[in-house]
């Protein structure tokens, strides 16, 4: 993949994530912080962004999104798990719930 392709898709990444992100935020605050794993600073200042600054940003070249997990067993939860998905998927969820913001910022 060359280099101008990689920032066309990154780009769309950005984008894409700051769309959901706003959305989200507009439509319940308080389950977007939990669910995007971001501080109610964030959220305030991912909300107020204007449709100009959120180009600006998604063209940055840099991911403006990151995993919330660095546990390998959260991930493996999420992916691996097939006997009961759903409550693997609870489990990582609660175990994602009692990690303080700071830890992923």
């Amino acid at each position: 993949m060359k280099m101008d392709e990689m920032l066309s898709e990154m780009r769309d990444v950005n984008l894409n994530y700051l769309m959901l992100a706003q959305n989200m935020i507009q439509h319940d605050k308080a389950t977007a912080v939990f669910r995007l794993g971001i501080s109610q600073d964030v959220a305030d200042l991912i909300e107020g962004l204007t449709p100009a600054q959120v180009l600006k940003l998604a063209g940055s070249g840099m991911l403006v999104s990151r995993f919330r997990f660095d546990d390998g067993m959260v991930l493996n939860m999420l992916t691996s798990y097939t006997k009961d998905r759903a409550l693997a998927q609870s489990h990582a969820a609660i175990l994602m719930a009692g990690q303080s913001v700071e830890a992923f910022a």
